[in-house]
């Protein structure tokens, strides 16, 4: 199926919240005098496959800064459960129409387009085939580059069946841990820089990122994870910043 005659409405929600343990406000935190939320819209902006691009964050006071920079930047934003995080996805996807569903994590401000892109390519040129694609069932690609690639139906079906805590707070475990009940497609990158940490958790990950963000938006807003490994090993000293940083489980 070509991009050309995408028949299907595809969402990109950004999932993005204010209240951290590790790292409150993060959502909002400032570099080069923009929220971080910033950059993992204007990066997802750029994608080739026309897409509605949704931020969804709680109905938790704290949350409220989001919703009014979303409606400041005109970025549809909706707010639904806090912790049940598979609900807030399905009735954003249900409340915008969606038939494919594209999750992003809101710390992940150096998501690069292209590798979005990939994904979705490669979940729409196997339609119906798969009933999710992602970069993470196999880690190749740093962590912070993550995307996953579903069918709102396979949400729907997560959404019935699932019941363990960690499986509603994720979203999609309950779908990549039944592959007997699921189609999946694995995304792998041509070699293995998974030890790369370029998400945000923790004030280590943030100023590791927002070195990175200063030196390449200024001069190419459009850097690809080439110029992100090409940045990253002509500063190896960047790395230990956050390399102590343990990923929480799920």
């Amino acid at each position: 199926m070509s991009q050309e005659s995408d028949p299907l409405k595809t969402l990109v929600i950004i999932q993005a919240r204010m209240a951290s343990t590790r790292l409150p406000g993060k959502s909002l935190a400032p570099i080069l005098e923009k929220p971080m939320l910033y950059f993992v819209l204007e990066r997802l902006k750029r994608l080739s496959h026309p897409v509605q691009l949704i931020v969804a964050t709680s109905e938790e006071d704290a949350d409220d800064p989001i919703e009014v920079w979303c409606n400041r930047e005109k970025i549809a934003c909706f707010r639904g459960s806090e912790e049940d995080v598979l609900d807030r996805f399905l009735k954003a996807a249900r409340r915008h129409e969606g038939d494919v569903i594209v999750r992003i994590t809101g710390d992940c401000p150096l998501i690069d387009p292209k590798i979005v892109d990939q994904a979705i390519d490669q979940f729409l040129e196997h339609y119906p085939d798969y009933d999710y694609v992602s970069n993470t069932l196999k880690r190749t690609f740093p962590r912070g580059l993550d995307v996953e690639v579903f069918k709102r139906r396979a949400l729907e079906r997560a959404h019935e069946e699932a019941f363990f805590t960690e499986e509603r707070e994720h979203v999609t475990p309950f779908i990549w841990r039944h592959p007997e009940s699921f189609s999946l497609g694995e995304l792998i990158y041509k070699e293995d820089v998974s030890d790369l940490r370029l998400t945000v958790d923790t004030e280590e990950d943030f100023q590791l990122i927002t070195k990175v963000i200063e030196a390449l938006w200024p001069k190419n807003p459009a850097f690809s994870l080439d110029d992100l490994l090409t940045l990253i090993h002509a500063h190896p000293e960047w790395e230990s910043l956050n390399a102590h940083v343990k990923q929480k489980g799920v």
